[in-house]
């Protein structure tokens, strides 16, 4: 089954990384962001990936034309201009890199890839900068349960600020940070049928503002509820509190 990943965006509001790199491949733990959301799939048992690039696409390409190099011991024998490969290690991914445009918006950027995927047959979906501990195979069987065309997470979201619990003025207790109001959003994991591809017109069409609506509007979308963890690295402030979760081996998504 094949997992797509939209991995082309500017990253604007994490410029201070993504001016360097794309934002997928900011890293956590030493590991790009994106190596973490494959390492959930693959966890799953799903190896087979579609991403779509855009700005500095090229940077995604070199990270896995050298993936196998990095993750090998080697031997370079200069006179004869060859290398030897020890104790290597590497994950089953297949991986397929599409350039689909630097202005290209979500639903354009997954029109473009249609001809990789197999007509008639869900794939998963997901962003390149968000990370969480969901049951992607238990999602799955939701969606064909359900029987529509897609299928979003439905996570409630971290909270922001700390939450005051008060008899009057008198502060009783303190939370920091506590869950949002219960009202769940989406997560960003997707399972959806190729039948979705039909609702996007053109590189213009965003995903989210006009397909997702267009699904609603139809009944054709469902919501699978995840009550794990779940954070996207929109900010600089997101990847900071990501890399003390790694760097305590409090990482909730580590697989």
């Amino acid at each position: 089954m094949k997992v797509v990943i939209l991995a082309g965006g500017l990253g604007t509001r994490i410029s201070e990384e993504s001016h360097l790199r794309p934002k997928p491949l900011i890293e956590i733990g030493g590991r790009p962001i994106l190596w973490h959301i494959m390492k959930r799939y693959s966890h799953c048992g799903y190896n087979d990936f579609i991403i779509c690039a855009g700005y500095k696409g090229y940077m995604i390409k070199e990270f896995f034309l050298n993936y196998f190099a990095h993750r090998s011991d080697i031997t370079v024998d200069l006179t004869t201009n060859s290398v030897e490969f020890h104790q290597s290690f590497a994950e089953p991914w297949r991986v397929t890199i599409v350039d689909t445009g630097e202005a290209t918006l979500t639903g354009g950027r997954l029109k473009r890839i249609r001809h990789h995927l197999v007509s008639g047959e869900p794939f998963f979906m997901t962003y390149g900068d968000g990370v969480a501990d969901i049951d992607l195979t238990e999602e799955l069987a939701f969606h064909k349960r359900n029987g529509r065309q897609a299928t979003l997470a439905g996570v409630i979201p971290p909270g922001r600020y700390g939450a005051l619990d008060l008899a009057g003025d008198e502060v009783m207790t303190f939370i920091e940070k506590p869950p949002g109001d219960n009202a769940r959003i989406n997560g960003g994991f997707f399972v959806l049928e190729t039948s979705v591809l039909d609702r996007i017109e053109g590189d213009q069409t965003s995903f989210e503002g006009d397909v997702l609506n267009s699904l609603a509007r139809d009944r054709q979308l469902s919501a699978y509820p995840h009550n794990g963890f779940w954070q996207p690295m929109d900010t600089l402030r997101d990847k900071n509190h990501l890399e003390a979760l790694w760097s305590a081996g409090q990482a909730p998504w580590k697989v």
